[in-house]
């Protein structure tokens, strides 16, 4: 009987357990290790953060779907991983530190014969003071929509906002917190689903509502922007980001990095290197990501942590990691089957994994500080990245050892994105963009790095109703419901 231990339970990692153990049936066991005791939607937060939706919307118990399907559940944080087993245990473990089930605290050992590390990203918060409160977890100045609870939370805001500017204006700000930041779609979601409550509450006028990011123009997204093909011609993300901002009379400041937060105001460095400031009396901040901390030892119990991890903490898997000019940067530097170069039965998928390099031109200001986002690997390519390698594991464990991994290159996978502008019955909007491939390739396609045929989008009603649609049957989905199989990641 062989053991996968899938160490994470998000999109990538839910997908990654739960096909496996599809595929391998009772001969074999899952174990899944996640500190949460919840499954959550995150795209869906936006909607609980502007009140459109509830936490209970959003989140569903993973216990009784984990005992459903026949999976080993702990819920506990990994803490570090022995590939090489260790001085009393031959077999390769990783440690894990219980945080329910009536354990909290207690530490345990689980064995392994294959690993997937999808922990996710570590929320760093503290990485811009005031954006943190010192001890990671968010301060007190600003709201995030990275997890349900904060999207309460900010929607509880929200509302205060909203109820001083029926007398009195009001500033918002809303984008990312650091310059390194990734995820500007959440924040872009957020902006525009808070411009569009504040007309529905008619408090609009009262209120100043102003985006920040990292992104040297809008439409950069981390990808470095795209092209979209609209009927006979194609348009850049840029001139489509910025139609929007105008259209819903949301200011901007792009190319920046928060380099602190103080009660009501922020503080700002350029890409020019000028220092400003913004104030606000609300703040949504995305933070940026880092590895969770896992530690990795050897058999001697030595810290072989930097062999397997890049600095920034994700697990190094068959990537080129070799230090190189933006401009000599190919497709095909991205990795293909995630599987450590160290060690041929540990993978990692979903934000997990150490990209090789920026998407987005990298950046920085005449003081030094670099301004610039870092790549996205959430969303659709989660979840396929996390499929690939739970098939590319049980083909291991059900043929042999020499049966091939699969592949899913960002290179050459497209995905499908829907950004909601605004929740509504008849009035909702969202903007359905479908990019292929997600890493541009420049030698494939010559000057924009994309398939035209494939890179598409349209702004309106049907892509809101589109993203409500795909937000029940990605929680039907998750919960193994019939024909879960079935639904595409």
């Amino acid at each position: 009987m062989a053991r996968v231990v899938v160490m994470g339970g998000g999109v990538s990692g839910h997908t990654a357990a739960t096909f496996a153990k599809e595929w391998l049936g009772d001969a074999h066991e899952v174990v899944v290790v996640t500190p949460n005791s919840q499954w959550n939607w995150i795209p869906s937060n936006i909607w609980v953060g502007v009140g459109q939706m509830t936490k209970k919307d959003v989140v569903f118990d993973l216990a009784p779907v984990y005992a459903k399907a026949g999976i080993d559940y702990r819920q506990a944080k990994a803490v570090s991983i022995h590939p090489e087993g260790g001085k009393d245990e031959d077999k390769p473990y990783i440690t894990i530190e219980y945080t329910g089930q009536g354990k909290e605290g207690q530490t345990d050992t689980i064995t392994y014969d294959y690993l997937v590390n999808a922990t996710g990203p570590k929320l760093n918060f503290d990485a811009t003071p005031g954006l943190g409160n010192g001890q990671g977890q968010i301060g007190d100045y600003t709201v995030s929509v990275c997890t349900a609870d904060h999207a309460v939370h900010a929607n509880q805001k929200l509302r205060e906002v909203f109820q001083k500017a029926k007398s009195e204006k009001q500033k918002i700000l809303v984008g990312t917190g650091h310059g390194m930041c990734t995820c500007q779609g959440a924040a872009f979601e957020y902006i525009f689903n808070i411009e569009h409550e504040a007309r529905k509450a008619g408090v609009r006028d009262n209120l100043e509502i102003k985006w920040i990011s990292n992104e040297s123009f809008l439409g950069d997204f981390g990808i470095g922007g795209l092209h979209i093909k609209r009927g006979m011609y194609a348009a850049s993300s840029k001139l489509f980001a910025e139609s929007l901002f105008v259209e819903r009379g949301v200011d901007w400041l792009i190319g920046a990095h928060v380099n602190k937060v103080e009660e009501g105001k922020i503080g700002y460095e350029l890409l020019d290197g000028t220092m400003g400031e913004e104030e606000f009396d609300f703040a949504m901040l995305i933070p940026p990501f880092a590895g969770v901390g896992l530690k990795a030892y050897d058999k001697n119990g030595e810290d072989m942590t930097d062999e397997l991890f890049a600095p920034n903490g994700f697990l190094k898997v068959d990537a080129d990691y070799t230090p190189k000019p933006y401009e000599e940067w190919k497709a095909s530097d991205w990795p293909r089957t995630y599987q450590s170069p160290k060690y041929d039965n540990i993978f990692a998928c979903g934000i997990a994994f150490a990209p090789p390099h920026l998407i987005s031109k990298p950046m920085q200001s005449p003081n030094g500080t670099p301004i610039n986002p870092t790549p996205p690997r959430t969303g659709m390519p989660s979840g396929i990245i996390g499929k690939t390698v739970a098939r590319s594991i049980c083909d291991k464990i059900l043929k042999g050892d020499d049966a091939p991994l699969h592949e899913a290159s960002m290179a050459e996978m497209g995905a499908a994105c829907v950004a909601s502008a605004g929740k509504g019955l008849t009035d909702g909007t969202a903007a359905a963009l479908t990019v292929y491939p997600v890493v541009p390739d420049f030698e494939k396609y010559p000057g924009i790095g994309r398939d035209l045929d494939y890179t598409f989008g349209e702004i309106g009603l049907a892509g809101h109703w589109i993203k409500h649609i795909l937000h029940h049957m990605f929680i039907w989905k998750a919960q193994l419901k019939p024909g879960w199989t079935l639904i595409p990641e």
